[in-house]
């Protein structure tokens, strides 16, 4: 770390604590030159996501986009945002945590009804008819004796 004063590259660390809510941690330095001290900021450095759906077509993994789809699945339901929310974090960790960069929608859909049947089944059930897009009563059928077999 060049000192911002003298331009020297050596300086020892005074003081380091966690800021923004441990997001990034704040470090005073102390020039070892000039003696001067000054601040920086470490932050985690994340690769951004890329989202392939089905057409092909390619977007940045947007979080939130995950969490309007389980709120719409637990339209009237007792599930909290906050467990919803921790669902969503946790598949971006996931996600984040792979040493791929580009991620298919079929992969992300599977995770949120990993996450969705922990929470809520009928939540869960609404999640699949959507994603999976049931084509009858059949199909819906099918899933519902999946989920009672898994029981």
């Amino acid at each position: 770390m060049k000192c911002p004063f003298c331009g020297y590259s050596e300086s020892k660390v005074v003081d380091s604590r966690p800021a923004e809510e441990g997001a990034t941690i704040r470090r005073r330095r102390e020039c070892l030159s000039c003696q001067k001290r000054f601040t920086t900021y470490e932050i985690m450095e994340r690769l951004p996501l890329i989202v392939v759906k089905k057409d092909g077509s390619r977007q940045t993994f947007d979080k939130q986009k995950l969490v309007n789809g389980m709120l719409r699945a637990c339209e009237k339901r007792p599930v909290p945002l906050a467990e919803l929310t921790n669902v969503a974090d946790q598949i971006e960790q996931d996600l984040q945590n792979s040493l791929e960069r580009e991620i298919k929608t079929t992969d992300i859909g599977e995770m949120i009804m990993t996450g969705l049947k922990s929470l809520d089944e009928v939540a869960y059930v609404r999640f699949a008819s959507v994603y999976r897009q049931f084509r009858d009563i059949n199909s819906f059928m099918d899933e519902l004796n999946r989920l009672l077999i898994e029981e």
